[in-house]
Formats: C-alpha cells, structure tokens, sequence
C-alpha cells in the first residue's frame, strides 16, 4: 500500500497545511526558544480533532517524527523536530466554562492567559502556571505548578477528562470512569500516550486575588529561605508562595536607583478574605528590611501575567530541575552562592511549594509520584544575545550542580533540559514500570517520543 503524500493530507485536513515551500513557513517552524532551530517536513495548523487524527496517520504511515505544540513553550524544543511532522494547536484556543457545574471544558492550544480570562469572568480558577502565555497542555500533562497549588493541588489533580488521539488514530476520551490507565497516566506522564485535543478541568471559587513581589537585599537571602523553609510548612493552604532570585526591572513600585540590581524575592499569593491579607502577610515583612514591594489586590489573572513581560518569545533558554523533601542548610548555602550570579533579567531561580493540597494525593494517585516532596526547584536560564550562551548555560548547569546533592534525585519534567532523557526513571520514581506499561498499550512504537521520553 502507498504511503501517503502531502497532498493527501491536504485533502483530509480542514486547517492549514505549510511546507517548505510556502511564504508561511518560517513563521509556522518557530518556537518559544530561540534556540531551537528545526525545519519539519510538513506542519499542519489544526482546525479540529479530525485534523489531528490525518496528523498522527500521516507520520506513523510515513515513518516520520511527529512533534505537538500546543502553547510552544517547550524549552527543550519538543514542539518541534527536523523532518517529521508538527502537529500545531496554535488556532484551537477555545474554553468553555460551566459555571454551575463549575468546570471548564479548553482546546489543547489554549494558553493559561485564555483560560484564566474565560474563568475568572465567573470568579473561578484552578490550578495554572506562573507565566499566562504557557499552553495548558504541557503543563497539565506534566503535573501542573501554580500560585493556586497548596490550596486546589496540582493542575492534574483538577483534570477530569481529556479526549485524547492516540497513536494507531483512535479517539478516545480518559477520565475515571473511561479509560482509566490512560487517565492515570495522562496526569504527570507528559505528552508519551497520545495527543490531548482538549481537556475538563475542576475549577474553585478564585477572582480576586492578593499578590505580588516582595524585594529584599541579597545580604538578607540565607533568612529570607530559612524563614520560608519553616513558615510553608503549616502557612494557610490559602496562601501561596515562593522565592526567587531576581534581577530588578524597570518597574514603578522598585527605586529608579535600584534598577537592575540582583534582589532575592518572595511572591505571595493570598486567596483567602482580602480583610486577613495583612495579617496572613506580615510574618513575610517582618522578616527582613524591604527594598520594595508590589503587593495588593488583582484579579487572578493579572497576577498569572506578571511575569510574561520578563520572559517573551524569541529568548534562548537552558533549564534545569530538582524536587526537595528538605530544605537543609548546606541547599540554603548552594542557593546563596549561586543565585545572586543570576547573569540577566530574564534569568532567576524559583523554589515553588507543593505541600497542601499536593500532598493529599498518594504517590501512585497519578504519574506524578514526588508527593512527599515540598518544593521544587527550577532553574531558569533566559537570555537575547546568544553570544552568552556558553556562559549562561554554565551558569544553570553549576547552580543545579551545587544544588543537585542536597536534593531529590528526580525532577519536575516541565522543567527539565533535552539532556535529561538519563533522568526519566528518577523523575518517576515507583511509577515507571506502570507507565511503561501503559504506553506499550497505547504506542507501542513509541511515535511520541519527542518528550521527555516513557519507552515501552
């Protein structure tokens, strides 16, 4: 039997297709990292399912890569590859609220900044990342971190239901009652059981928020994570919040004089009653001299794009991960050494909390099996001029280094790097066997493989 060719995938998919050889195509093979350089054979701009399905026949049947972006944000590039196929949801960002129900059903290429605007427009949330421009997808089916974690849990403990494509063209739907090893597998496995066109999330009464940064001076940074390591043990599960090593920008509430000074942050989250924010937050300016603060009341989503400006397309970008059980002194004195040589304003490191609520579920309730871990550790590496390459990749690789024996062996798969594939095991920890399985159910050939990669 033939294989089929490009043009008889034009005639089975309804959206756009782009090659090689059209104007659009440069623009359609880019991705959120700039350096990620990849040329498909074929990228296909899905109207619907049934364009997604064509997607996957064609690369099995061709024997091609097939790569899935949904908000393309993938710092190892994986929403991409050198000839094969990439599957883009860039048009497919609808979502639908519930608000009786209180549910929300979004396509697999909504952003976080979709969702949150279409929630919060009944005063509900659930959990997201801390950046509104990351798609859903990646961060869903890799567990999900958020401000909202330690009261709501991660985002695949919201999840409910996914329709899902999986690699021999079936559609399936996966939630307890159907499916239920893909379910399980779905929450924290990635994208290597099938490709996700949409996906039902429990949402919880979140609108106003109160939020924002807290500066302190690098010479405070050791009080400021020892008080942290105490203080989120039993904090309201109401508040969240991290540390992060950050170099100041231009902002109004941080002295014109300060700008572009190296400050160790904290960045609360309160959803409780707005009237005991005060009270909830003061231990947090007690603790040290404030160089500045940008604390108060928003809506959800403007805390989610607060960020966003830091952290546009077109940057290059490294990362590296860890979980910690215990934040130890000899972690607090590594985290010293290294994150005031954050090397741009783009770079930082954030030591997020996921106890509470996170904490709740059994290690074997979902991929996901660090629950006993309560933070985790990401090392973010973003700069423009890619002459700082080298240079900046060291600075992540020795942070991660120097922190990497105080911490768990396995990391957070949305964190990690494309030389990360010798963790996979780790990161799983008890729970590989049975995703192995389950993806010898689901792609016994592995066509998705262009993730943080689950063999059969």
């Amino acid at each position: 039997m033939a294989k089929p060719t490009i043009e008889d995938l034009r005639e089975r998919v309804r959206g756009q297709i782009v090659t090689p050889d059209d104007d659009a195509y440069d623009e359609a093979r880019k991705v959120y990292n700039a350096m990620i350089d990849r040329r498909p054979a074929v990228v296909i701009r899905c109207a619907n399912a049934g364009d997604v399905i064509a997607g996957v026949d064609f690369a099995r049947e061709n024997g091609l890569d097939l790569a899935v972006r949904g908000g393309g944000h993938s710092v190892p590039g994986f929403g991409t590859c050198d000839g094969g196929v990439v599957i883009d949801f860039s048009g497919l960002r609808g979502v639908r609220v519930d608000p009786q129900r209180r549910t929300a059903r979004a396509d697999g290429g909504a952003t976080w900044g979709d969702f949150n605007a279409a929630t919060n427009a009944f005063g509900l949330a659930t959990t997201g990342g801390i950046i509104s421009t990351t798609g859903i997808a990646g961060l869903t089916l890799s567990g999900g971190m958020g401000h909202l974690g330690r009261g709501l849990g991660l985002t695949c403990d919201n999840l409910l239901s996914a329709d899902v494509v999986t690699a021999d063209g079936r559609f399936l739907t996966a939630s307890e009652e159907e499916n239920q090893d893909l379910f399980w597998a779905l929450r924290g496995g990635g994208g290597n059981f099938g490709v996700v066109t949409s996906f039902e999330y429990r949402l919880s009464p979140v609108n106003n928020v109160y939020a924002g940064p807290l500066f302190y001076e690098l010479e405070h940074a050791a009080t400021v994570l020892r008080f942290y390591r105490e203080f989120i043990k039993d904090a309201p599960e109401q508040l969240g919040l991290f540390p992060g090593f950050h170099i100041a920008p231009p902002l109004p509430f941080i002295p014109e004089d300060r700008h572009g000074d190296t400050f160790i942050a904290l960045i609360p989250c309160w959803t409780g009653p707005p009237e005991e924010a005060d009270r909830v937050l003061q231990p947090l300016r007690d603790l040290a001299p404030r160089v500045a603060e940008g604390v108060g009341l928003m809506p959800y989503p403007v805390l989610n794009s607060a960020f966003d400006a830091l952290l546009p397309p077109g940057l290059q970008q490294y990362w590296k991960a860890s979980f910690v059980t215990e934040l130890t002194d000899e972690a607090i004195a590594a985290h010293v050494e290294h994150g005031p040589r954050v090397p741009t304003v783009n770079s930082t490191m954030h030591l997020y909390s996921i106890n509470g609520a996170c904490h709740r579920v059994a290690p074997d309730g979902t991929a996901f099996s660090y629950r006993d871990a309560t933070f985790a550790t990401v090392i973010a590496g973003a700069w423009p001029d890619p002459a700082d390459t080298e240079a900046n990749i060291g600075w992540v690789r020795g942070y991660y280094e120097a922190t990497a024996p105080h911490s768990e062996e396995g990391g957070y798969i949305g964190f990690m790097a494309s030389d990360d594939q010798g963790r996979i095991k780790a990161n799983y920890r008890g729970n590989y066997e049975r995703l192995a399985e389950i993806k010898r159910t689901y792609d016994p050939d592995n066509l998705f493989h262009l993730n943080q990669n689950i063999k059969a």
